[in-house]
């Protein structure tokens, strides 16, 4: 007979931690990137940064998410809050960029397993009709993270070091793992089916070598870039054929059948990818062009995040009211023209302008992701919810890893082209580098700033051209896909 009882209360308090914590992450790291950059001296490898932490956390959640299944859910968090912690530590002694990068890359392999599992033990612990609401509850996290964060970074970065945004995870965590220990009581769940090793392996090596493919890609079509995407193709033919044959495969293939499935999933990769042009170099912006303290450059991604949180709740009343696909065409319509609006603004473009963007743009955020999510699980049978919504955070994840990679390349190309344009008047990489930190720009030769800011301007201006690109082709793809009805739908 079983002695000890889950703590709903604090095991639900224990993963808002959790959520905080991995909400948090993306926006301060956003905050103090322009300060990073500078201290180290890597504006060509910043996109870097983002990308392997997205990818190593891409990568792990369907494995999470398996490994949850089979040795339980307390475990798998544990485990993942403590590589999280670790990696977390490493980031905040790191003295170079390339030792940062790796412990960035640690610091997503933990972080693959805090959202899918977090979603995991509210399914377990709240009956049906009330998970909707403490969903929301969580969701809230990332709002408030939103206020925090650019003022807790500014605030450590201007008053103490950028190390310390990472230093700040690690009693966060420690908490969050003590809590879930003590409080978190569950059955264990025993499956015979043997574990998809080498499904798993197949799915990394896919998405590490389309990963790298895409950073050398600013070097040009070379001999090595060819071989890396016919490495992944045969990473990926042999992730299909071990899936065909495995009895419990990692991701399963019946889902690609699905018209609606596969549709719900692009474009929720498409509007991902937009999301981290916008919250990565929008400080950049608001701290280089403007010249705005790291504080007021966090900020400004502020009103996306709380109007995100309004859309998420208010997506479910227009679902009850409204087809899908009419709501997906209004929240993209909204995002293509905040991207065109992103592309077209002054350089003497108002800081107050940016947060009114910034808003509509969170509007267009929340209820798209929301209205994929939901859809894309209500298309499939209800034997695959788990699976399905694995798959949509791992879309969504990859969407934002690919292009944050496509745009660091846009942007690098283009500064470095600005840069060789105005050498004749002492422009130099080094100062690009200066320019991003507000601490190192006072030091630049103050006739320069003016050709260096208009240097960046235009990269950024470039960035959000891609985005109103990507856009565009959600909004086609959401208009002319198939929409018939699946008989396997939930």
């Amino acid at each position: 007979m079983r002695k000890n009882k889950t703590n709903v209360m604090v095991v639900t308090v224990a993963i808002f931690i959790a959520t905080f914590m991995s909400a948090i992450e993306g926006t301060i790291v956003s905050t103090a990137m322009p300060t990073i950059v500078g201290d180290l001296h890597g504006l060509n490898m910043m996109n870097w940064i983002f990308s392997i932490y997205l990818l190593t956390n891409a990568m792990l959640t369907p494995i999470y998410g398996k490994l949850a299944d089979r040795v339980g859910r307390k475990p798998v968090f544990i485990t993942g809050l403590a590589i999280f912690i670790i990696g977390s530590a490493l980031c905040g002694l790191a003295q170079n960029m390339i030792t940062l990068i790796i412990f960035r890359a640690l610091q997503g392999i933990g972080a693959g397993a805090i959202m899918p599992v977090s979603f995991t033990i509210i399914a377990d612990i709240y009956p049906l009709q009330k998970r909707a609401k403490v969903l929301g509850f969580n969701s809230s996290a990332w709002g408030i993270a939103s206020v925090v964060a650019p003022l807790l970074g500014g605030f450590i970065v201007e008053r103490l070091s950028w190390h310390w945004i990472f230093f700040l995870n690690v009693p966060i965590g420690i908490i969050t793992i003590w809590l879930i220990w003590q409080f978190l009581d569950e059955e264990r769940k025993v499956t015979h089916a043997p574990i998809d090793y080498w499904g798993s392996i197949w799915l990394m090596l896919t998405l590490l070598t389309i990963m790298y493919a895409f950073q050398v890609m600013e070097q040009g079509f070379t001999f090595w870039l060819i071989g890396l995407f016919i490495l992944a193709v045969g990473c990926f033919w042999l992730f299909i054929r071990t899936e065909k044959h495995v009895a419990d495969p990692i991701i399963s293939l019946d889902l690609f059948k699905n018209t609606t499935f596969n549709v719900q999933n692009v474009v929720a990769a498409l509007v991902s990818g937009f999301l981290m042009g916008f919250e990565v170099y929008m400080p950049m912006w608001m701290q280089s062009i403007l010249g705005l303290p790291a504080s007021m450059g966090g900020f400004v991604v502020t009103p996306s995040s709380l109007m995100w949180v309004v859309a998420s709740f208010i997506t479910g009343g227009l679902l009850a009211k409204y087809r899908p696909r009419l709501i997906l065409f209004w929240s993209l319509l909204l995002l293509t023209i905040g991207s065109f609006v992103l592309a077209i603004v002054p350089e003497t473009t108002q800081f107050a302008l940016f947060l009114v963007i910034a808003a509509f743009l969170g509007l267009g955020f929340g209820v798209t992701i929301t209205t994929t999510t939901v859809v894309s699980q209500n298309s499939v049978t209800k034997d695959q919810i788990g699976v399905a919504t694995s798959f949509n955070t791992l879309c969504r994840t990859l969407g934002q890893t690919l292009m944050v990679s496509v745009y660091g390349i846009v942007i690098n190309l283009h500064l470095a082209s600005g840069v060789q344009q105005y050498r004749d008047r002492g422009v130099t990489s080094d100062m690009m580098n200066q320019l991003v930190n507000p601490q190192t720009a006072v030091d630049l030769p103050a006739k320069l700033l003016p050709t260096l800011r208009q240097i960046l301007y235009s990269g950024l201006h470039v960035i959000y051209y891609v985005s109103v690109a990507l856009m565009i082709v959600a909004l086609l793809i959401n208009v002319l896909a198939d929409r018939k009805p699946n008989k396997n739908a939930a």
